[in-house]
């Protein structure tokens, strides 16, 4: 395996474990070459990305990202990058990048969610 692969494979990995802490379904994808979906499955809605690299190439891989975020039909695609001098037992504190307009999206989920949750408790008080 070379050093760039062992080095994907190693943040892969990291990010997996981290993520499993609230997705117990969460895992490593195989590479799927054109049709790939992504490092990450088993959180729903999103297509997550893993880039482990000493330079950052972000354009090409937000465009990376939008295409395995359209090749398995989700509304999220999250690039989680690993910076500089940052290592694989700290996956907290690494880079997570989404276009605007899917935070936006999931801003607008969010406050759905607390509007409902809010409407439901109000609910409860009257009965």
């Amino acid at each position: 395996m070379s050093k760039s692969k062992q080095k994907g494979t190693l943040a892969e990995t990291a990010v997996a474990q981290y993520l499993k802490q609230f997705w117990s379904n969460v895992e490593r994808r195989a590479l799927a070459g054109i049709n790939d979906k992504g490092d990450i499955s088993g959180v729903h809605d999103f297509v997550i990305e893993i880039k482990n690299q000493k330079s950052y190439k972000l354009p090409e891989w937000m465009i990376e990202t939008e295409q395995e975020r359209v090749n398995a039909g989700v509304p999220y695609g999250l690039l989680l990058v690993k910076p500089n001098k940052v290592g694989v037992i700290n996956v907290n504190k690494w880079w997570g990048i989404m276009p605007l307009e899917q935070i936006v999206g999931l801003l607008i989920e969010l406050e759905k969610l607390r509007a409902s949750q809010s409407a439901k408790d109000t609910n409860m008080r009257n009965v």
